[in-house]
């Protein structure tokens, strides 16, 4: 049996759809520290982790075209504010990514060229903006924050990639040791990519059947925002995330040339 730990955020559900169903698999959900951590101690086989995480990690391989990533504006991962940006001294973590604590700091250096102080901390915008003048929140509590209600700014760390570098954001992949995933299990992940995607609708009123009053929003996310392909420009996308992480020292080893797992003929996913 694969063990698979998925994030716990709506952002991964079209990737997993039937998984749970499958009796060759067993599947988890929790933040993407957690799976990370999960991965590394070999409590699970293969991990949707936070793209970063790779870097960390020198013999592991990537299933090929499935991932989490946005082009342009991405709604889940951002920044909130009430000070324009050139005025941020403090910037508080979201403590459940460390991609997305990453790219903050890149974007602070290479977009907004500040240099503030970072402190990590549980995503709770309140308190956090209580300590810094900025705040990053993930997945569902950045997706559905009403920001405006609370006088915020939302600057999408999406939209700032996109708009610096040109290219698509890889968030998180499906990761694991070499031997990890033989080409069946790379088949079978990718039938469930799409799957999934044929069924966004269906999958955001399920996901929202206890707080329905999400559900307008979470659709659009899912049909609007995220691309699940892995192809060429996502890859690009990535290798110049890798580049960047590497000029900053924010990971343990430098830039390195995405590796996959064996696989046949790819199932296409949008």
């Amino acid at each position: 049996m694969v063990r698979l730990g998925a994030v716990s955020y709506l952002n991964v559900r079209p990737l997993v759809a039937g998984l749970d169903d499958d009796p060759d698999m067993s599947l988890r959900f929790d933040v993407p520290s957690v799976c990370a951590r999960l991965l590394s101690d070999g409590a699970i086989d293969l991990g949707m982790v936070p793209s970063i995480t790779w870097l960390d990690r020198p013999d592991d391989r990537i299933v090929p075209g499935v991932c989490i990533g946005s082009e342009g504006p991405v709604a889940s991962v951002a920044l909130f504010t009430r000070r324009d940006m050139a005025d941020v001294r403090t910037v508080a973590l979201d403590a459940s990514s460390r991609t997305s604590a990453a790219l903050v700091r890149i974007l602070c250096r290479r977009y907004f060229s500040i240099d503030p102080v970072f402190v990590t901390q549980p995503p709770d915008v309140g308190a956090m903006l209580a300590k810094a003048d900025a705040a990053l929140l993930i997945g569902d509590p950045a997706l559905f924050l009403d920001y405006r209600a609370l006088g915020l700014q939302k600057l999408d760390l999406g939209e700032l990639w996109t708009g610096m570098t040109g290219l698509p954001f890889v968030w998180a992949f499906w990761s694991g040791r070499s031997g990890a995933a033989v080409p069946a299990t790379v088949t079978r992940l990718q039938q469930a990519a799409a799957r999934g995607t044929a069924s966004l609708d269906a999958i955001a009123a399920s996901y929202c059947r206890d707080m329905p009053a999400r559900e307008p929003v979470a659709r659009h996310y899912l049909r609007e925002h995220m691309r699940y392909r892995f192809g060429a420009r996502e890859v690009e996308g990535l290798r110049t995330y890798f580049r960047e992480v590497a000029a900053l020292g924010l990971a343990a080893a430098g830039p390195r040339e995405p590796l996959f797992f064996d696989a046949g003929p790819v199932v296409e996913t949008d």
